[in-house]
């Protein structure tokens, strides 16, 4: 038996070879099914509001078993920036933002776009030790996107700690496979759309248990201590937890986030790390041999400089991976096996021979 049919028997059958969950997972047999169900009842009128907001109450709870925190500490959304805009808009004006080179997009964009703010960027091995007493938060992701770099977190909590800044981590690459502690950082944030296998459309915050400081500027009727009873007019009292940190939620995609995240928490990080990361040896070993240097790291997910060029011949030839950059980036999870890598080496080592 396949590994991955081992951890999750008939949960996927992917007819490609599937190496891009780092730019979205796939979803599992039971998530499909329930999104289904979802879908029918919406178009036959049978609408399940109860159900569909006990769907949201679900992942919420299930995603922070997987980050180790409370539910009471976790809000729910749509995306990484619209919570990142949040924490932005929490900050004095002249707070000092430190980040790393390439760091993804939507960390960094809502500071960049946040008026009187002062951002400084520095490599990625730099970032603990340019911590600096002008700092007032840091932002990073725990694995980088570009090509699966792991970020010496508690360094950097330390770092963080010791001169008086706040940490916001950014887990979308992380989640689900790295196990971590939300509760080191003061601030996390996860799009729920690549390792942790929801549909694209389900995010999620963490803030301390006293909020953070934040402001709930997007505040809407769900984000009231009770939502039913705020439906109109100013809701009268927000939410004592990360609740009112909330965006409305998107019915379908949590739908699908409660399922998946069900599974993952069946089968936990330690054995969704192992298998990907495991394959991710694999590869990286069997590049070095064909002559490339695949960027160094512990994780399931490899970027190749070089090659990003190369991702369209890999999709005639049926392999998914992804360019981002100049890399080629190949990202290993729960669906994919030995022979993938060994289908990815072959076709690479028959590219480079032509």
């Amino acid at each position: 038996m396949d590994a991955h049919q081992a951890l999750a028997p008939g949960e996927f059958a992917p007819v490609t070879t599937y190496l891009d969950t780092a730019a979205h997972g796939l979803l599992p047999a039971r998530t499909v099914a329930a999104l289904r169900e979802a879908v029918a009842g919406m178009g036959e009128g049978r609408m399940d509001t109860p159900g569909w907001f006990e769907a949201v109450r679900s992942a919420r709870s299930a995603f922070a078993g997987l980050v180790g925190v409370a539910p009471e500490r976790v809000a729910v959304g749509s995306s990484v920036a619209v919570h990142t805009a949040v924490i932005a808009g929490s900050l004095p004006p002249g707070s000092e933002v430190l980040y790393a080179r390439d760091e993804f997009a939507s960390l960094v964009t809502p500071f960049a776009q946040r008026p009187g703010l002062r951002l400084r960027e520095v490599e990625l091995a730099e970032l603990a030790e340019a911590v600096g007493a002008s700092t007032s938060l840091v932002a990073v992701s725990a694995v980088q996107s570009l090509d699966g770099r792991v970020a010496d977190l508690p360094a950097i909590a330390e770092a963080a700690r010791r001169h008086g800044a706040r940490t916001l981590v950014d887990t979308t690459q992380a989640a689900g496979w790295l196990p971590l502690s939300a509760g080191d950082f003061d601030f996390t944030v996860c799009g729920g759309y690549k390792w942790l296998l929801c549909p694209r459309g389900t995010s999620f915050l963490t803030v301390p248990e006293d909020g953070g400081g934040l402001t709930p500027l997007h505040a809407g009727w769900v984000a009231g201590q009770e939502p039913w009873r705020s439906t109109y007019g100013p809701v009268a009292e927000l939410a004592r937890s990360a609740r009112r940190f909330d965006e409305s939620p998107a019915y379908l995609p949590y739908v699908g986030a409660a399922r998946s995240l069900a599974l993952l928490t069946e089968l936990g990080p330690h054995a969704l790390g192992a298998h990907g990361v495991g394959l991710a040896r694999r590869f990286r070993a069997g590049a070095r041999g064909l002559g490339f240097e695949p960027v160094e790291a512990e994780s399931p997910l490899v970027g190749v400089p070089g090659l990003g060029g190369g991702a369209e011949e890999l999709a005639a030839a049926g392999i998914r991976v992804a360019a981002r950059g100049d890399n080629l980036r190949a990202a290993f999870h729960l669906y994919n096996t030995a022979a993938d890598v060994d289908r990815l080496l072959e076709v690479l080592q028959t590219s480079r021979s032509a």
